[in-house]
């Protein structure tokens, strides 16, 4: 899901008032910021070609060949990789400014699970939750 505001007026006008709306990034948390680009560039660098790209590849072999040029660095663009706040902070901006009321992360693999969720729930979340109330 994009954060797109034309996305979130047509599921306004077409669903009754109130109802969420619920974007989705990913993200690669890791202590080591090298090993988080890897590891998204193994198994996430489909994501550096955005939607409407993926929307259209019929199936596996799709994806491989939409993605065989995607560099390492191209995922570290387009997503937060490594162990700063601030970067998934920016990164669900867009969807708040946007006018989606959830944003589901979506962690991508590896040995930090736990320390993920530690991070997350003791210093992700609030930074979330106090910019997102922010003006």
């Amino acid at each position: 899901m994009e954060p797109s505001a034309d996305l979130v007026r047509m599921w306004d006008a077409a669903e009754p008032a109130g109802r969420r709306k619920i974007g989705q990034i990913p993200i690669c948390w890791d202590r080591d910021t090298e090993a988080a680009v890897t590891r998204a560039h193994d198994q996430f660098r489909w994501f550096a070609g955005g939607w409407k790209v993926n929307a259209e590849l019929p199936g596996t072999a799709g994806f491989a060949g939409a993605t065989q040029y995607v560099r390492p660095e191209d995922v570290a663009a387009a997503m937060p990789c490594g162990n700063d706040v601030d970067a998934v902070v920016q990164a669900v901006r867009p969807f708040w400014e946007a006018g989606f009321t959830d944003v589901a992360l979506v962690q991508i693999g590896g040995d930090s699970q736990d320390e993920f969720l530690e991070v997350a729930a003791s210093q992700l979340l609030p930074a979330l939750r106090a910019a997102a109330l922010a003006p």
